[in-house]
């Protein structure tokens, strides 16, 4: 497994290039603050040929039989003082303070007293040109007979010599770069390791956090402000996984206690099979499981992705199959149900399994509470909603919002789990869509989903 970036060496070469862009940046700066005189001199853009000039006159260098060093201008060079007439150059011993044959008379005149002075750079004009500009320059230079001055004047700009330029000043200077450079990085490099260090208790504690230890947090204290919002975002997300578990770990304990109801329900009915409602009591009561457990089934798939909650979904079609499903069942237990929908399709963006779920519910739901003679109304409107009507007791608009709390139930003399509403809801809310309870008029509850137009 390749192991991961290092956040400290990532730091660390951010600073080297950011000290190198510096340079960079610094240079060009006081490059153009020369040529703008901002100075004790101005510059021009032809003092930055100098290096490249000077490196050409070092490539000039030759040494006779006799061991004299002396400039003989290779092609580049004469090739440069063709277009740059003015040009002159020359070369001198520093130890013996003589210049080497080839140079230029008029720079030798003026610079052989400069070089016994043992100086390292010059700059320089000579008699009878403007004076405050630099014109030329003189340095030493190494080459492959030694250490040799070498002067170069009034040489001509190339666009190559911003790179020539700044070739020679990184070699002058590189030393103390790679030094400063060197030092920086691994200060910067002790200083990130001790910064971050606070995430080490982080880590440690992270990793003894499982599903049985969810009410731990991570330590905050010493966490640097930087990672202050991550390391609360990670607690914060503990806090929502702790809920989470114990809410399903509740869900679950009670799903099973109170599954058992309408099972011992139906075992006694089975033990008693002379009564005369036994066959309708038993397939509401089968009913009813089936839709509960098919409500968990699809929830459990939604909540781990495992279903489309997009698909579009013609609502009078599926609708109208779920109330003929239910036409058995309501002439056996001597109730009325009916359809309500247009002849056009009604198009909503759902779970076709959830919303045949959550329709199934609530008309079983409805069948439960509808007075006897009565009859349930299912009606598809063309807003992308279904309304599920029935005329019994209501519900209490202080309960309105209660009855889709898990396991609630007004009174535990009514039959039923107090899963069916709760679960349809979360379905609903998986969905985008919405449901609520509102009074029907004339007495009744009347059940409204509303889904997202597709």
């Amino acid at each position: 497994m390749k192991s991961p970036p290092s956040l400290a060496l990532r730091i660390v070469g951010f600073l080297i290039v950011a000290q190198l862009t510096a340079f960079v940046l610094g240079w060009a700066a006081t490059t153009i603050f020369g040529f703008l005189g901002w100075g004790d001199f101005v510059a021009s853009i032809d003092s930055l040929a100098v290096t490249r000039v000077a490196d050409l006159v070092v490539r000039s260098l030759v040494r006779n039989e006799e061991g004299v060093i002396r400039i003989e201008p290779i092609p580049e060079l004469r090739a440069e003082m063709l277009r740059a007439p003015a040009m002159r150059y020359a070369a001198f011993d520093p130890e013996k303070g003589r210049a080497l044959a080839g140079s230029t008379p008029e720079l030798v005149a003026v610079l052989e007293r400069v070089v016994d002075m043992s100086t390292t750079h010059a700059h320089f004009v000579l008699p009878g040109d403007p004076k405050g500009e630099e014109l030329g320059f003189m340095g030493l230079q190494r080459t492959p007979y030694g250490r040799v001055h070498i002067a170069t004047y009034r040489s001509r700009f190339r666009w190559e010599d911003i790179f020539y330029s700044l070739r020679g000043d990184l070699y002058w200077f590189g030393a103390y770069i790679a030094a400063a450079m060197l030092v920086s990085a691994a200060t910067a490099w002790i200083a990130v390791r001790q910064g971050l260090s606070p995430l080490s208790a982080v880590a440690d504690r992270a990793v003894r956090i499982d599903m049985d230890s969810l009410h731990q947090r991570l330590p905050l204290s010493g966490v640097p402000a930087e990672i202050m919002t991550l390391v609360d975002s990670m607690n914060g997300a503990l806090a929502r996984l702790d809920a989470g578990a114990a809410r399903m770990r509740r869900y679950t304990a009670n799903a099973a206690h109170e599954l058992r109801t309408p099972l011992a329900i139906m075992r006694a009915r089975l033990e008693d099979t002379e009564e005369p409602s036994f066959k309708s009591d038993l397939m509401r009561d089968a009913s009813q499981l089936q839709a509960i457990v098919e409500q968990l089934l699809v929830a459990a798939r939604m909540n781990e992705r495992q279903s489309r909650v997009d698909e579009a979904i013609d609502l009078v079609a599926a609708v109208r199959r779920i109330v003929a499903d239910y036409m058995p069942l309501v002439v056996e237990c001597g109730s009325e149900i009916a359809f309500e929908g247009g002849p056009e399709p009604v198009v909503a963006l759902g779970n076709r399994r959830a919303i045949e779920c959550v329709v199934a519910n609530l008309i079983d739901n409805a069948l439960r509470a509808e007075l006897m003679g009565g009859a349930v109304v299912v009606r598809v409107l063309v807003d992308a909603v279904v309304e599920v009507v029935d005329h019994g007791d209501g519900v209490a608009p202080s309960d309105r919002e209660m009855i889709f709390e898990p396991f609630w139930r007004k009174s535990e003399a009514k039959p039923g789990t107090g899963l069916g509403l709760a679960v349809a809801k979360e379905l609903m809310e998986k969905m985008c869509g919405r449901i609520a309870t509102v009074e029907t008029p004339g007495g009744g509850a009347t059940f409204r989903l509303s889904f997202r137009r597709g």
